[in-house]
C-alpha cells in the first residue's frame, strides 16, 4: 500500500530521554510529551506498516546528495553537554542498503549526481526521533543526506524523484525543526514563531500541488522567515517530503508549543 511522505520535528537533542528513570516518559519536562505522544503513534497512523524507512535529517549536509548504505550504522551522538546516560543510547535498527541504492537511482535518473557512505553513524535527527516512533527498532531505515547548498528547488525535485518508493511501501520522512532559531527561546520568540508558523502552514497545505511547491520553494519571503531560520538546514527535510508528496493532499500533522516555539509536522498523503 502507497505510504505518505511526513515531515516530523525531532525535538532538540536528546529531549525525549532526559530521565532514565521513568521508562514510559522518559523526559521530565512536560512541554516535549505532545511531540513525544505524535512521534509515539507515527507508525500507527500509517495505512498500513512500512516496509521500510528513507530518512533525511537537518543534520547531515553533502555536497552531493549522499545515501547511507549501511548495514547496521552505530549512533553519532552529535549534541553537547547533556547528561551522561543520553551518550549511552542505542536504538539498533538494520539499515537498508537496497533502498539506499534504489534511492540512489532514482536520483542519478533525475540528473541528480550521488555520493555514497556507509560508515557515518546516524545522527540524532535519526535515531532520536525513531526510538521514540520505532522503539524496537524493527523497520530498516536509509538516510539521505541535504544537499550543501540547501537549495529549496533542488531539494523539492529530488523529494520528486524519490516519489515512487511510496509505492513500494517505502515511508519518506523529512526530520527537522519547523522553526529553529536557538539563540531565542521564551517570550521574545511567541509571537514571530506563531507568525511563521501560520504563513508556512498555509503555504505547506495548499491544496493546489504546483503552486504548494512554489510558495513553500519560497520560504524566505514569508513573515519571520529568517527569525525562524537563520539558517534553513532544519527546514529542508520539509522541501524533499513536499516533493515526494507529488499532487496528494498536504495536511498539518501536528502543532505544539516548546521552548517559546510553535512547532508544526505536516503529511503528504
Amino acid at each position: 500500500m502507497k505510504q505518505p511522505a511526513i515531515f516530523i520535528p525531532h525535538g532538540g537533542g536528546p529531549c525525549f530521554f532526559m530521565d532514565p528513570t521513568d521508562p514510559e516518559r522518559p523526559h521530565s519536562d512536560p512541554m516535549w510529551h505532545p511531540m513525544q505522544d505524535y512521534l509515539a503513534g507515527l507508525i500507527a497512523s500509517l495505512p498500513e506498516r512500512s516496509r521500510a524507512i528513507l530518512l533525511i535529517s537537518g543534520h547531515w549536509e553533502k555536497e552531493r546528495f549522499t545515501l547511507h548504505g549501511g548495514q547496521k550504522p552505530s549512533l553519532l551522538f552529535d549534541y553537547y553537554n547533556f547528561p551522561p546516560h543520553t551518550y549511552q543510547l542505542r536504538w539498533d535498527a538494520p539499515g537498508a542498503p537496497s533502498l539506499a541504492r534504489s534511492a540512489a537511482d532514482l536520483l542519478e535518473q533525475a540528473g541528480f549526481p550521488t555520493g555514497w557512505e556507509e560508515e557515518r553513524g546516524w545522527d540524532h535527527g535519526v535515531f532520536i526521533p525513531m526510538k521514540v516512533a520505532l522503539p524496537d527498532a524493527d523497520i530498516p531505515v536509509a538516510q539521505l543526506s541535504l544537499r550543501s547548498d540547501l537549495d529549496p528547488q533542488a531539494h523539492i525535485a529530488a523529494g520528486r524523484a524519490l516519489a515512487p518508493l511510496r509505492e513500494e511501501g517505502v515511508l519518506i520522512v523529512g526530520s527537522g525543526m519547523s522553526f529553529h532559531n536557538l539563540r531565542v527561546r521564551g517570550p521574545q520568540a511567541t509571537e514571530p514563531s506563531r507568525i511563521w508558523d501560520e504563513a508556512l502552514t498555509e503555504a505547506v497545505t495548499d491544496p493546489d500541488a504546483a503552486r504548494r511547491a512554489g510558495r513553500v520553494a519560497r520560504w524566505a519571503d514569508l513573515p519571520e522567515a529568517r527569525f525562524a531560520h537563520p539558517r534553513e538546514e532544519h527546514l529542508l527535510p520539509l522541501m524533499v517530503a513536499l516533493g515526494a508528496g507529488g499532487d496528494d493532499p498536504a495536511k498539518l500533522d501536528h502543532r505544539s508549543t516548546v521552548l517559546g516555539w510553535t512547532v508544526s509536522g505536516y503529511r503528504f498523503g
